[in-house]
């Protein structure tokens, strides 16, 4: 109870709208506790730390969140992220984004942040639809799921956002559902602590605009259903072609280490400094 309270009372904004906009059920609020725990233990203090969100569902987390936040543009999270990174480089940047805020209208924003390798901690809650205006279809809906906008199926193949990442050169990739809220918590820390462009998937659920429609008619059976069809990374090395069909696989996909945009920056800016002495 003290713990809680001390969250609640020091990372969020009380007196905004509680109980919160989202949906009964909505992952959202189950990844925002994750969230503020991990950077209660990271060290960061409030000043420190800017949260910038786009437009849908988890844009409302900056409303919520106590700490320097921005509500951007859709699609737009990574370019105010990478201008108060570039400006303030000792600033904590996170991202918090949807799918289809991220890889749909913010795609090439996503993959050039990616490949510059700009610090930036980007999170993105994957709950496979537009939730908030109206359950469309997204780049990570799964094939022939129904959806407002498909509803005889879904035709196109939908992105996997952690080989995306990985493809365009991030040097953190990894994954959680909601479900698990302590591998959650986990991968936020390690995310926040890495140096370089990390990016870090949430499995999420979204009863109201697509459990429905595909036969999941509440939380629970869609937080099963995380349960069911996700295995860990560690466990997934011993399975086989056959049995790892249709699973997600969650923990740490990429750690790997390279220069940033900044520090190439900065060897630069010296660099230039030294050939201007030298003149």
């Amino acid at each position: 109870m003290t713990e809680r309270r001390h969250i609640i009372y020091d990372y969020l904004r009380t007196t905004k709208r509680f109980p919160s906009l989202w949906c009964p059920g909505c992952g959202d609020g189950i990844f925002l506790g994750a969230l503020l725990r991990a950077i209660d233990k990271s060290g960061y203090n409030k000043d420190q730390i800017v949260l910038v969100s786009g437009i849908g569902c988890s844009g409302r987390i900056t409303a919520y969140a106590d700490f320097n936040t921005l509500h951007t543009t859709h699609g737009r999270a990574l370019t105010f992220a990478t201008g108060i990174k570039l400006a303030k480089p000792e600033l904590k940047v996170i991202t918090i984004m949807g799918d289809g805020d991220a890889i749909a209208i913010g795609g090439n924003h996503f993959i050039h942040a990616a490949r510059r390798n700009i610090e930036i901690t980007a999170i993105v809650i994957n709950n496979s639809v537009y939730g908030m205006t109206g359950g469309q279809l997204s780049p990570a809906t799964p094939l022939e799921m129904k959806t407002a906008t498909s509803p005889y199926g879904n035709l196109e193949s939908p992105f996997d956002i952690c080989n995306l990442a990985e493809a365009a050169g991030s040097v953190f990739v990894a994954r959680s559902a909601v479900y698990h809220v302590t591998l959650m918590e986990k991968l936020i820390s390690k995310a926040l602590n890495k140096r370089g462009f990390a990016v870090l998937e949430i499995i999420s659920q979204c009863p109201t605009q697509y459990g429905r429609r595909v036969g999941l008619s509440s939380a629970a059976e869609m937080m099963k259903w995380q349960r069911d069809n996700t295995v860990t990374v560690e466990k997934a090395k011993g399975l086989s072609e056959e049995e790892l069909r249709g699973k997600i696989r969650v923990g740490v996909l990429v750690d790997k280490e390279a220069l940033t945009y900044q520090e190439k920056l900065e060897r630069l800016r010296e660099s230039l400094k030294e050939q201007v002495g030298a003149v």
